[in-house]
């Protein structure tokens, strides 16, 4: 099993910036692939970002490449999320996820564990 619990969402203007985390725990947690997802009630849940367990092989959807980095810290147990040139169409609620085994990194049934979301607004 792995848990997983997302922090620093929020509210900023467009243009700017937040940096997500998610905190990882469980005895897989640390081997296991890790990515965002982003939901809002018009719109099923879709891909943002994915890094490997190790941290050297990440994959972005097109619509964040450029403006988003992924991150992840094993020591300290911790996914991020950098978010940087925010859009007003980034707002949506942020879900971490790890996977026990991806074939695909942007495929959302692939990954076994989810975080509950945190809020991201971006005001134009």
């Amino acid at each position: 099993q792995v848990q997983l619990e997302e922090s620093g969402g929020g509210w900023v203007q467009a243009g700017g910036s937040l940096r997500l985390s998610c905190a990882f725990s469980g005895r897989t947690a640390s081997s296991s692939a890790m990515g965002w997802f982003r939901q809002t009630p018009e719109k099923e849940r879709e891909f943002v970002a994915a890094i490997d367990w190790s941290g050297s092989s990440t994959y972005y959807a097109d619509s964040v490449k450029g403006r988003f980095t992924i991150s992840r810290d094993n020591a300290k147990n911790t996914m991020y999320l950098q978010m940087n040139s925010l859009k007003p169409e980034d707002t949506a609620v942020y879900y971490c996820a790890a996977s026990r085994g991806l074939s695909s990194w942007s495929e959302r049934l692939d990954y076994d564990f989810w975080g509950q979301g945190t809020q991201v607004t971006v005001s134009s």
